[in-house]
């Protein structure tokens, strides 16, 4: 079946559609969908982003050691917020299948997905109170029945869009199965709230179950795309189960996600991370005005001075955001169609690079002599280390379907793929190399720290020239090494272009 059609597609038909049908006054009333889904797409990469800052807010005073209680309240809290992060991209997700189904909207529908997105805005503070109070079950009841809300309120956009025919999609409109596509994006919408809705009666007798049943609604649809395909490899499917209309329609809500909107969702969450280091900058380190007139006699430039390592911590830290944003921006120029599994891996980048606020908090202690720098050091250097790493799995998983996911020119072997190798793997190489001074050069760690951050960027600069010289001395052993059949290749080459001349 061929891929499906883009919303914008869709909704580009949708008008002439109702025009002929007839039915002047519903089209009057309706509108596309585009500027809403911007808004919701950039709503949603905002809420799931800003989750970080209860735990990089997390305070650890200069005479703090980072002891084993400190490590275990910071690990709990960088756990509970992947995992919300995650949920708060599967409820992204089900809600781009929604506007899949639904081609336009109305006033009553525009209303009902800001009423969603009112919900959605509350999930950072029911995740501060799970950071904070893990143990104590409120806090998981109540993100439960935050994510029950929104799965609720998805099915009555679906319930309305299904209720007025001239909302859909055009080719949903035209099929004889409408209700098989609502009983499956409502399948699709419900079975994470189903899951929390257990989830928050678990909270008040055995809470520990709660947080089990919450990573299920992330991995829920992949374990069920593997029994399916499990079972698919052992019985085998029959043509005649698939309902008959289908197999006349482009449109599949089965196909992943489209690239364009993994791209706009991460382009929002890179720009977000980047711009609440700023937030930090203005909120820390502006000194205060009695402060500055007692101390440093009204001599604000002495007054800056003390903030110095923390600047060179927040150029840091964003350089490390940009540069990671570059090698991501690369590696989806190559792509020109998304998997599933090549989803959930940029989801996982995603949260690491969220975290990258709490790698920045971590390196501004060393402008207070902290006791904890080679901790601090070590926090930056892994979630910097899988923000890269997943970066590198998603172009593995490419080019393991490079006939469907990479364009032509970046297949494997090519100089293009040479290139991106190198691009992905330097930040994890980096990250360990910064992550081993603190075991073997303790004393350095620091200042190898600050020097990484300041070097890659003029390695990201010489790294083409690297390579494309490395492929020449390869190229050139190579010929040096097969020369009768370079020239066998050569004289074909000449004479091909003789024929095609004549």
């Amino acid at each position: 079946m061929a891929g499906a059609e883009t919303p914008e597609e869709d909704t580009d038909v949708q008008m002439e559609l109702s025009a002929d049908t007839g039915d002047e006054n519903s089209c009057e009333n309706t509108q596309s969908s585009h500027r809403m889904l911007s808004f919701s797409d950039a709503l949603l990469s905002i809420i799931a982003t800003v989750m970080i800052l209860p735990v990089a807010h997390t305070k650890i005073y200069p005479d703090q050691r980072f002891d084993k209680s400190i490590q275990k309240l910071l690990a709990t809290k960088i756990a509970v917020y992947l995992m919300t992060f995650l949920i708060v991209t599967v409820a992204w997700a089900a809600h781009i299948r929604l506007f899949q189904i639904i081609g336009m909207i109305d006033d009553t529908l525009a209303l009902l997905n800001l009423a969603c997105m009112m919900i959605i805005t509350f999930l950072p503070y029911t995740f501060s109170l799970m950071a904070s109070f893990p143990d104590v079950p409120l806090g998981i009841f109540l993100f439960c029945i935050c994510v029950i809300a929104i799965g609720l309120s998805q099915a009555a956009i679906v319930t309305y869009g299904f209720h007025y025919p001239y909302l859909l999609n055009r080719q949903i409109q035209q099929s004889e199965n409408k209700a098989f596509y609502k009983q499956h994006i409502l399948n699709i919408i419900l079975r994470g709230p189903a899951l929390c809705f257990f989830a928050a009666i678990f909270s008040f007798f055995f809470f520990p179950v709660s947080y089990l049943l919450l990573g299920l609604v992330i991995f829920l649809p992949y374990i069920n795309n593997f029994i399916g395909w499990c079972r698919d490899k052992l019985v085998g499917t029959k043509p005649e189960e698939q309902p008959q209309s289908l197999e006349f329609f482009t449109f599949n809500i089965h196909e992943p996600l489209s690239k364009e909107r993994v791209e706009a969702f991460s382009d929002g969450v890179y720009a977000i991370v980047a711009t609440l280091l700023i937030l930090d900058i203005c909120e820390d380190n502006v000194p205060d005005a009695k402060e500055v007139q007692e101390k440093f006699h009204g001599n604000l430039i002495e007054a800056l001075r003390e903030y110095g390592p923390n600047f060179l911590a927040y150029f840091g830290s964003f350089v490390t955001i940009g540069l990671l944003w570059f090698v991501h921006h690369s590696l989806f120029l190559h792509v020109r169609k998304t998997t599933q599994f090549m989803g959930l891996l940029n989801t996982f980048s995603l949260a690491f690079i969220g975290g990258l606020p709490l790698a920045y908090q971590q390196t501004t202690e060393f402008a207070q002599q902290s006791h904890s720098e080679i901790e601090s050091i070590r926090v930056s250097c892994v979630i910097t280390f899988f923000a890269g790493i997943f970066q590198f799995a998603i172009w593995s998983t490419a080019l393991l379907n490079e006939q469907e996911t990479l364009h032509p020119f970046a297949r494997y072997g090519g100089k293009e793929h040479a290139f991106m190798f190198a691009k992905l793997a330097l930040y994890p190489c980096v990250s360990l190399v910064a992550f081993s001074s603190t075991c073997f050069l303790s004393e350095f760690s620091t200042t190898i720290f600050h020097l990484m951050q300041i070097i890659v960027p003029f390695a990201f600069l010489l790294l083409r020239i690297l390579v494309r010289i490395t492929l020449a001395i390869l190229r050139s052993v190579t010929t040096l090494a097969r020369p009768e059949e370079t020239m066998l290749e050569d004289e074909e080459t000449r004479l091909c272009t003789a024929e095609i001349l004549s």
